[in-house]
């Protein structure tokens, strides 16, 4: 039997005017804005709808307000009735997928990922750690790199994102005799990326530790349907393992592509990338073209993937 999964966004997806058309478009969305408006203290649906490219850049910024999106476009499904059968979220992502859920109540979700955000940002100085991200190459390559890059400083895989792109992270000068490594190894493309903090590495204990209390008062309720968490690449569906998932996985890598498989090989042939932009729909296609991956974003996103759902469903009844 076919199986559905929604996929929420990350860091780096967002951009100037997201969800206001969602806002504009459906109550239950614009619901959503006003929650967050509430719980944070400040207009974030203002940030989302009218900010700039560097605002929105701000970690503890970036981090509420596509949480805010992605909510607000998995209400808009919510409502006319299209529930997934897993769900998975990209590093910040995973917490949309907690609220999806049903684990974590959205005004708290919001309100930890803005400390979240400004735990990130402050755990390195600005200047001091990088994140690259390295094409072509596998991942022992990449793992044998940063060994050789590192020279007693923090350099490690961050994202294992698809087979063609794995993002590193760690001490700046380290980052970069990553990239000139992986460059010089036949990597197809190594680039440094325009992060503000090296996420996802040994350099985030601090966040971790400063994320620990805000974590552990805050209230998980068992999953409505399992996710596939970054740091085991496992579905959980336990309160308990979904504050573990989100506290541990500040230091440790993504596992993106085993995460998608695991879905896959749970019988899950639709996905849904569910909040802004694009990027975990083109990782999809690097892992698997065989699978169907729609996207909502806005209402005309939304109701394409409704109708695409709704052919899909009627294509498996008919078989």
């Amino acid at each position: 039997m076919s199986k559905l999964a929604f996929l929420f966004p990350g860091q780096a997806s967002q951009y100037p005017g997201m969800g206001r058309d969602l806002a504009e478009r459906f109550p239950e969305s614009r619901a959503v804005f006003e929650e967050a408006d509430a719980a944070l203290g400040f207009s974030i649906s203002k940030l989302c709808f009218e900010g700039t490219e560097e605002q929105l850049k701000l970690t503890e910024n970036t981090q509420p307000a596509i949480l805010t999106v992605s909510v607000a476009a998995y209400r808009a499904l919510e409502k006319r009735g299209i529930v997934p059968d897993f769900a998975a979220g990209h590093s910040l992502g995973e917490y949309s997928a907690m609220v999806a859920a049903g684990s974590l109540e959205f005004a708290a979700a919001v309100k930890l990922v803005r400390a979240r955000g400004r735990y990130m940002q402050e755990a390195v100085p600005a200047s001091e750690g990088a994140m690259a991200a390295i094409m072509g190459l596998s991942p022992s390559d990449v793992m044998e790199i940063c060994k050789k890059a590192a020279q007693g400083e923090v350099v490690s895989p961050a994202g294992l994102n698809s087979p063609e792109q794995i993002a590193i992270s760690g001490a700046a000068a380290a980052v970069k005799r990553a990239v000139e490594i992986a460059s010089q190894a036949g990597a197809k493309r190594a680039v440094m990326l325009p992060v503000s903090a090296p996420f996802h590495c040994a350099l985030m204990e601090k966040a971790r530790q400063r994320l620990e209390p805000d974590l552990r008062s805050a209230t998980f309720g068992a999953l409505r349907f399992p996710v596939a968490t970054n740091v085991d690449a496992e579905a959980i569906q336990s309160g308990e393992e979904a504050r573990d998932a989100l506290l541990r996985q500040v230091t440790a890598p993504v596992r993106w592509v085993e995460s998608m498989r695991e879905m896959i090989d749970a019988g899950v042939n639709v996905f849904v990338e569910v909040g802004p932009a694009k990027v975990l729909s083109g990782l999809l296609r690097q892992i698997d073209r065989s699978v169907r991956c729609f996207q909502a974003e806005d209402s005309a996103s939304v109701q394409a993937t409704l109708d695409k759902i709704g052919a899909a469903r009627a294509e498996i009844t008919e078989a």
